[in-house]
């Protein structure tokens, strides 16, 4: 008898540990980031203008490269953005994002993003027309 309640006792805290540690991991997935930029910011298909936003993957298991990019409070779905991977070789200790310099005076164009610790980013592709 007692080694069946020790049994359920450890079953029961194994239980409750994978349940507190799902928030954690819950950023690493999706990558969330807050970032804010002072000037305005093109992304594939518009252009954003200086402000804070929220960049994150879907939530999604077969296709990790579509970044949701949301307003500061995530009460709005700004856009969708369909990505590729690109890498680096070293993984970055913080929050990396590259740009492309626009002639005249168009805003600069995000290229990449890097989540810290991670060496494979989101490289976002531009169509002719934009």
């Amino acid at each position: 008898m007692r080694i069946i309640k020790a049994g359920v006792l450890f079953l029961c805290a194994v239980f409750l540990c994978s349940i507190l540690t799902l928030p954690t991991k819950a950023d690493t997935w999706n990558k969330k980031t807050i970032v804010t930029f002072d000037d305005p910011v093109e992304i594939p298909g518009q252009v954003l203008p200086a402000g804070t936003y929220v960049f994150q993957l879907a939530d999604s298991q077969s296709d990790r490269h579509l970044v949701e990019i949301w307003n500061a409070y995530q009460t709005q779905l700004l856009s969708i953005v369909m990505a590729v991977p690109d890498y680096r070789l070293d993984a970055p200790d913080r929050t990396i994002f590259q740009f492309e310099e626009r002639p005249g005076n168009s805003p600069m164009a995000l290229r990449s993003w890097f989540y810290p610790g991670d060496n494979t980013g989101q490289h976002f592709v531009y169509s002719d027309q934009d």
